[in-house]
């Protein structure tokens, strides 16, 4: 019997903490989730329509009926940012690896002008132009 009152104890202390440290959350954060809500609503005022305007909309249009010029134009604006984002994504993607290209390149023929000096210098004979197929043979 006595375990079973420990138990019970236990437990409703536990809820009691648990229920003051909610409370004191809520209060040491209070402002700020004020704030919080204020931003959400303006982001749901922003993002969602009224239910009426979301009602009148519905009925305005069923499933087979033309589009009207305005969801047409909509749709339109937003293919065409949908193409010029890619069309933005593709040339970043092309400049740099051009700029990669580029510097490859760079850096092979640094490399290769560098063989051919150390090659000249190594087989120069003192005589202009220091070419082999210059040399005068006697």
């Amino acid at each position: 019997m006595a375990w079973r009152q420990l138990f019970l104890i236990c437990c409703l202390s536990a809820v009691v903490l648990l229920s003051t440290l909610r409370e004191g959350t809520a209060v040491a954060v209070g402002t700020r989730r004020l704030a919080g809500q204020e931003v959400q609503e303006g982001v749901e005022g922003k993002i969602f329509m009224q239910e009426s305007d979301a009602l009148n909309f519905l009925k305005k249009r069923g499933k087979r009926s033309l589009k009207s010029r305005e969801e047409v134009n909509a749709e339109n604006r937003q293919k065409l940012q949908a193409d010029e984002l890619r069309r933005e994504h593709y040339e970043e993607q092309r400049n740099e690896f051009e700029n990669f290209v580029e510097e490859q390149n760079d850096e092979q023929e640094e490399r290769s002008r560098e063989a051919i000096e150390q090659w000249r210098q190594w087989h120069s004979d003192g005589l202009y132009p220091p070419y082999l197929y210059n040399r005068h043979h006697i």
